[in-house]
């Protein structure tokens, strides 16, 4: 499994306020791009699997919500994660 609990855990410290801070913007943001890019590999290894391409087309646009929530919010945090995941605006 490519997801587990340790992952989870690094992912929410290095960009959230801590190991157990899950709701904040940055760190389900930087969850949402790292299974993102997991799918993505799939997809490039699987190129008719339409089940993974829709929820994948699903979690770009829950990951483009919480970045438009973050840019009205806070527009300085929206620009370090933009800088920190290499997403394009």
């Amino acid at each position: 499994m490519y997801l587990t609990k340790e992952v989870k855990e690094s992912i929410f410290e290095k960009h959230g306020k801590g190991k157990n801070d899950t709701g904040s913007s940055e760190g389900q943001i930087a969850l949402f791009t790292h299974r993102i890019n997991h799918l993505t590999e799939h997809l490039k290894n699987n190129r008719k699997d339409f089940n993974t391409e829709r929820s994948l087309v699903m979690m770009v646009g829950k990951r483009r919500s919480l970045l438009d929530y973050l840019k009205k919010s806070d527009i300085t945090r929206y620009r370090a994660i933009i800088k920190e995941l290499g997403i394009r605006k």
